[in-house]
């Protein structure tokens, strides 16, 4: 159907931006994935164990814990005899780093920390109080990852943003590394030095241990003391943890560690002052405390975005559960309302007028009116208003001289004008309204006008079914419709708030539309913007399931494209201009409260926020154990697949179609939502949407043929 709309051209500025946001949203949550894996814990215990042990200079795997790599010649150092330089790795950490420095500051020690960057952005205050009570800090990488492993990028990556990290948290630069996963030297192998070297050109010291007391395992408080006491008077760098999981072992053990060996001439301090180099820590310049500051903000946004589509995710989830009951309870209470109704109401029999505008629908015209014609109802006219066609429309009708049947001719004016030129000429007090590619069948209008027999009702929605369902398209259409329309219609019928009769097939009382003025044309959406004058001028609107009409849905993409965004479009233009049931009373009022937020959150907020939900399914397949993402992805589907099910037993169909429903999620659904994008930055500007008319391929028509759907 054509219509006389003056449109600019869609905008499409809106695409780029929304894949610029959708690719910083990504890039976010991405952020947001590296530094929430932080791992724990030290690397293998002796040399036996190290991968390419045998690739390690003599003087390294033999040499003392501190390495200095960037000369010709790598240089080692070790603690004095009875000096001992405890360390600890992970951190900071919120629960266990106090602790731990609440111990050390008891026993008047001081201590060297490696701490996480991503850690160190979380918890500034922990590093600046570390610092403040004279303890010395290295870096342990940003996001605990293994240098050993990594490509040269990501080790450089790791290690300039833990430099900021910590220069944003305190006005200090590092120059301490001690690598995530290490031990001893004789344990570094041939991969973890040359990444300490590659590190050394940068300008860190590499530092390892002597004493790994592994209190990562938790072994006990006896074995971790056990671990960390040097033998025969020797001094040494100890590895401890004060992150990464459980330390209230570490915390006991360094209770008692402490005075032990302070009983035994043992002296404690960082591992700079235990080898007499400088203080490792340097003024960082006002360029690294300024990134690291954007830095941490970063790390900051990224989590709470994170946490916002997890809420986002969750509520989504509640509100479609919620939905599926409410549709489950109401299709239950609509069943039962069918069955005691069934024989117990009056027959309606009053003369009914079938009005069929067409615009150029020479592809089904003849089997609509045929279909029409051939109504089992006793007292039936088909009027056919030819709204300015150019593929000989009317003279198609007209050729098949059948009986009861009349054309009216008109210059194009748009389908609702065409509609109110029926009206206007119809004889029947009881009319219903017809898309001029849509079928039905021999018992469609005697079911559709029945619920007439209520002097309370004014209008009266049938059951649309795509016809043309054979191609994975048209199945997608159809568990659509099956699922999304008729499911929502039993829920509207219900809860009596009906906000749309669908264009393919619905009944109306002459009395009706002339109370609200006929056919509305000052929105794309005409027959949803009826049906909600209808209701605000107290009359009922209801469904009537056994009311079949077939209609051809769009066979292409861009067809479907085209339709879906006049339809959601016009149903925004009708909600909006029907705002103001949300404070009447009545028919309308019901309509403003139940079906408009309805409407608003399920066809417009939830698929906006659609394509950041995708976003994060993709974050999810980075980031997430697939065992959880296949759960819940498999749980949705049974979800769905088992919504689908019941719908289509509702309507008596088949449940073969199911199989394309796993399919529906990857193409079908972006394209719905992309056009609730569209339609609502189209609505925002002030544009003013064109009516798209669908090209039709007669398959509608074939059905007639057939008798049946495919």
């Amino acid at each position: 159907m054509n219509a006389r709309h003056a449109a600019r051209r869609d905008p499409r500025a809106h695409w780029f931006l929304l894949l610029l946001g959708l690719a910083l949203l990504l890039a976010t949550l991405t952020a947001h994935g590296l530094v929430s894996r932080l791992g724990g814990g030290s690397g293998p215990a002796d040399a036996t164990s190290a991968p390419h042990a045998a690739d390690l200079p003599k003087s390294v795997a033999a040499g003392g814990p501190v390495l200095r790599l960037d000369g010709p010649r790598p240089v080692t150092r070790a603690m004095p005899d009875r000096t001992i330089a405890l360390t600890f790795d992970d951190g900071p950490d919120p629960r266990w780093t106090p602790q731990v420095l609440d111990v050390l500051g008891r026993h008047h020690v001081h201590a060297t920390f490696f701490v996480v960057g991503a850690r160190v952005n979380e918890h500034p205050d922990l590093v600046r109080r570390i610092l403040a009570e004279g303890h010395e800090i290295g870096s342990h990488t940003f996001t605990h990852s293994d240098l050993a492993a990594v490509p040269a990028w990501r080790r450089d990556l790791e290690l300039s943003l833990t430099r900021k990290a910590v220069a944003g948290a305190t006005g200090r630069e590092v120059t301490l590394l001690r690598p995530p996963f290490s031990s001893l030297p004789s344990a570094l192998g041939g991969p973890g030095y040359d990444a300490l070297r590659a590190a050394a050109g940068s300008g860190h010291v590499a530092v390892l241990a002597d004493r790994d007391t592994r209190d990562w395992q938790r072994p006990g408080v006896d074995a971790i003391v056990k671990a960390a006491t040097p033998p025969r008077a020797e001094g040494g760098v100890v590895l401890m943890h004060d992150g990464g999981g459980d330390r209230a072992q570490t915390v006991a053990a360094l209770d008692r560690l402490l005075p032990d060996l302070t009983r035994q001439g043992y002296r404690f301090t960082t591992v700079s002052e235990g080898i007499g180099a400088p203080a490792s820590m340097v003024p960082a310049s006002t360029g690294a405390r300024l990134s690291g500051t954007a830095l941490r903000w970063t790390q900051a946004v990224a989590g709470w975005v994170a946490g916002g589509m997890n809420v986002l995710l969750g509520i989504a989830l509640v509100l479609g559960v919620v939905r599926l009951a409410v549709q489950v309870v109401c299709a239950q209470r609509h069943v039962r309302r069918v069955r005691r109704r069934a024989g117990h109401r009056p027959e309606v029999r009053a003369p009914v007028s079938v009005i069929v505008p067409a615009y150029n629908e020479a592809a089904n015209i003849a089997a609509t009116v045929r279909s029409l014609a051939a109504s089992a109802y006793p007292a039936l006219e088909v009027i056919v208003v030819d709204d300015g066609s150019t593929d000989g429309t009317a003279d198609i009708v007209e050729r098949l001289r059948l009986r009861g049947v009349r054309v009216l001719r008109q210059a194009n004016g748009g389908k609702p004008a065409a509609l109110n030129t029926g009206i206007r000429a119809a004889r029947g007090e009881l009319l219903v309204l017809v898309d001029g590619d849509t079928v039905f069948q021999p018992d469609t209008v005697y079911r559709l006008v029945q619920g007439f027999s209520d002097r309370s009702v004014g209008a009266i929605s049938g059951n649309t079914k795509v016809a043309n369902r054979r191609r994975l398209l048209g199945r997608w259409q159809h568990l659509e419709y099956v699922i999304g329309f008729n499911l929502d219609r039993r829920m509207y019928d219900v809860l009596e708030c009906m906000p749309t009769i669908p264009g393919a097939i619905g009944a109306f009382r002459r009395e009706a539309l002339l109370a609200v003025g006929g056919v509305p044309a000052d929105t794309l959406a005409e027959d949803t913007d009826l049906t909600m004058k209808v209701q605000r001028a107290g009359w009922r609107v209801v469904y009537e399931e056994s009311a079949i009409a077939w209609t051809e849905a769009p066979s292409t993409l861009r067809q479907l494209w085209r339709q879906r965004y006049r339809w959601c479009y016009g149903t925004m233009q009708a909600m909006w201009k029907h705002r103001h049931t949300l404070r009447e009373s009545g028919a309308g009022g019901r309509l403003g409260r139940r079906s408009l937020p309805y409407l608003t959150i399920f066809q417009i907020l939830l698929p906006l926020t659609a394509p950041a939900v995708d976003v994060f399914a993709l974050y999810g397949l980075l980031f997430l154990p697939w065992s959880t993402l296949a759960l819940a992805w498999f749980g949705l589907l049974l979800l769905q697949a088992l919504t689908a099910g019941y719908a289509l037993h509702l309507d008596r169909e088949r449940l073969g179609p199911l199989w394309a429903l796993p399919l529906q999620q990857v193409v079908y659904r972006q394209v719905m939502y992309l056009v609730v994008v569209q339609s609502v930055v189209t609505a925002l500007i002030g544009n003013r949407l064109r009516w798209h008319r669908m090209v039709r391929t007669g398959e509608a028509a074939a059905l007639m043929t057939a008798g049946r759907a495919g």
